[in-house]
């Protein structure tokens, strides 16, 4: 009977003997697929038919004889000059291997559907009988059944289970008696994979012999015996008998491995983006402090006044404490920030360095936190906020009075909590931020005004440091000249440049508005001019009218500090005439006053004057 079945098998089967490279039996089906003379089997040898993929032949036959059995897509053979790819199982029996071979395009419950309606047209009995069909489908086809790697099995038109195979059993753990003639859906397919009820008029398996159809799926689970939840992919394929449709049978295949390799590759994808992204800003922000022209190594001047603020950068440096930086625009807020990340526990890490100002009010919290792909219009992918970038680092808020009070409590939540969400999600992520304030306004004042948040205030003015005017510390100025003369000249490839004491007295009178910044580019414009390398600052006796009295008045005037803002709004009107209303860029009011662009529109802010009105 076996002899018989191998031998009419619908199938192609071959017999083979992987260690001598020998075919000892092959079936009709073989016979034709392969076009072998059945007298001369002996003559053939195995790779013959395989030229093309000795190596994976090779590999294959050696995971047979591991396993016992296996399954493969991925070998061909050359039919009329053509490369024929098949699915080949193969399982190890006393003798040799035997190998099922069928096109790849041919699905194994395909074959099982022929199978059943052949044995319905040679007279079987009518369906009626079904279970009595299918048990001697599977009694005469244990081998095949054996042999296939995938699970399978059988369902009547009610639902009930007909027959099921060694490979199902193992995958789902039910016993057959468990499930043979019960319903199978209610058995190992009555919930979804999140445990909601799973309608039998909703299932593929049942619909397959209801329309007729082949129901393919691959992101649906069956419950094993112990209850757990099993990732497979299934084809369910209806039986006919004379045109009616009689039941249907299930190829299934446990796909939890491929889901966890898909799941542990999604994961690393997921990474890897969030790592380039950070890696891409953080290279960014390290690009901008290469170019940034600021002295890292040390702080110019031994006044009293900054030796004292050495003092305090040298106390807070080595704590968490946030740190408040105070002082007039071109002071060095920044340098001082620098200086306490560099003596920070922290140096390894980034500098991030925000400027508050320059940040429109709506993308404030997709700047600070970051948002997620589609949180608002133009979110067009994920994106890393400030915090999250300074994740163990020091974040550096410049010009802090400038964030919105409505994100004002948010920004205290971070710092009292060290949590976030980004713009958009609702995950919650944890942050270990440094950070470090600096403000040209009085947020003492603010808070009065009810422009800014008192409990903000003190979680920020936890230590406070003063950075001096240059005007407070002009005993500075030689220092700091000789300083600035050599590092432009050095960037410039110029011979050093000198300054007499005669012109050493016009720096010391003046008094320097827009501070060290001021002087740094007042001393770079002069040694562009410089005719020789005498540097000339006489050019300061005409610029404010506070130094043409200090020069040429042995009892200069005193004026008062209303007459000081009537002398300082007058000039920013005259730079905005000058400018027809431009504030900022090339040959803008702000670089013609030698200010920055958001210490300039923070002035006109405070004077009142709109900007809008000398633009014609």
């Amino acid at each position: 009977m076996l002899s018989h079945l191998f031998k009419q098998a619908p199938v192609a089967m071959i017999f083979i003997d992987p260690v001598n490279n020998q075919i000892l039996q092959a079936n009709l089906q073989a016979q034709a697929l392969f076009s072998l003379d059945a007298e001369k089997l002996g003559s053939y040898t195995v790779s013959q038919f395989f030229p093309d993929c000795l190596d994976k032949l090779m590999l294959f036959t050696q995971q047979v004889f591991e396993h016992g059995s296996a399954w493969s897509n991925d070998l061909s053979i050359s039919i009329n000059q053509q490369s024929i790819t098949l699915d080949i199982n193969a399982i190890t029996l006393d003798e040799g291997v035997l190998l099922s071979c069928q096109l790849a395009s041919v699905c194994f419950q395909h074959y099982y559907q022929s199978l059943a309606e052949s044995n319905y047209q040679s007279g079987l009995l009518h369906w009626s009988k079904s279970e009595t069909i299918y048990q001697e489908i599977e009694r005469q086809n244990q081998m095949l059944l054996t042999a296939v790697g995938d699970g399978i099995y059988g369902v009547d038109k009610k639902g009930n289970a007909t027959f099921v195979n060694e490979a199902a059993i193992k995958i789902i753990g039910w016993k057959k008696s468990e499930l043979i003639g019960k319903n199978i859906h209610h058995m190992i397919h009555h919930s979804h994979a999140d445990g909601s009820h799973y309608a039998v008029n909703h299932c593929p398996i049942f619909a397959a012999f209801n329309d007729g159809e082949v129901h393919s799926m691959d992101e649906e689970v069956f419950w094993s015996k112990s209850g757990k939840a099993i990732p497979v992919e299934y084809t369910s394929t209806p039986l006919k008998d004379n045109g009616e449709l009689i039941g249907a049978v299930v190829v299934f295949r446990d796909i939890s491995k491929r889901k966890e390799t898909e799941q542990k590759l999604l994961n690393a994808l997921q990474q890897v983006d969030s790592l380039k992204q950070r890696l891409e800003m953080e290279n960014a922000y390290l690009q901008e402090e290469i170019n940034a022209d600021f002295n890292h190594q040390q702080i110019i001047g031994q006044s009293e006044s900054v030796k004292h603020m050495v003092h305090q950068i040298e106390l807070v440096a080595p704590t968490d404490a946030n740190v408040l930086i105070t002082g007039e625009s071109g002071t060095g807020k920044e340098l001082i920030a620098r200086a306490i990340h560099d003596a920070s526990h922290r140096k390894n890490r980034s500098f991030i360095r925000v400027n508050c100002a320059a940040i429109p009010a709506e993308l404030f919290e997709s700047e600070f936190f970051g948002h997620v792909k589609g949180a608002f219009s133009g979110a067009i992918s994920d994106r890393v906020g400030r915090f999250e970038l300074a994740n163990d680092a020091t974040l550096f808020l410049d010009e802090v009075g400038e964030i919105p009070l409505q994100l004002q409590g948010k920004l205290l939540r971070v710092l009292q909590e060290f949590q976030f969400e980004r713009v958009g999600e609702s995950k919650t992520r944890t942050v270990d931020v440094r950070v470090i304030c600096a403000t040209n306004q009085n947020l003492k004042a603010l808070v009065e005004q009810n422009k800014f948040r008192e409990d903000l205030y003190f979680r920020l003015n936890v230590f406070p440091i003063h950075s001096p005017a240059l005007r407070d510390r002009i005993e500075d100025l030689p220092l700091l000249v000789n300083h600035f003369i050599n590092k432009i000249c050095l960037r410039s490839n110029l011979a050093a440049a000198k300054v007499s004491m005669a012109q050493m007295q016009y720096l010391s009178r003046y008094s320097w508005p827009g501070n060290i910044r001021e002087l740094e580019n007042i001393i770079e414009r002069q040694i562009i001019l410089a005719k020789g390398n005498k540097l000339s600052f006489e050019c300061l006796n005409q610029d404010l009218p506070m130094a043409e009295i200090q020069l040429n008045n042995a009892h200069p005037e005193l004026i008062s500090a209303q007459q000081q803002k009537d002398i300082e709004r007058t000039n920013l009107i005259n730079a905005l005439v000058r400018t027809k209303g431009k504030v900022y860029g090339q040959s803008g009011a702000a670089e013609l006053l030698n200010l920055k662009p958001t210490t300039l529109s923070s002035k006109l802010k405070k004077y009142g004057i709109n900007r809008q009105i000398y633009t014609n």
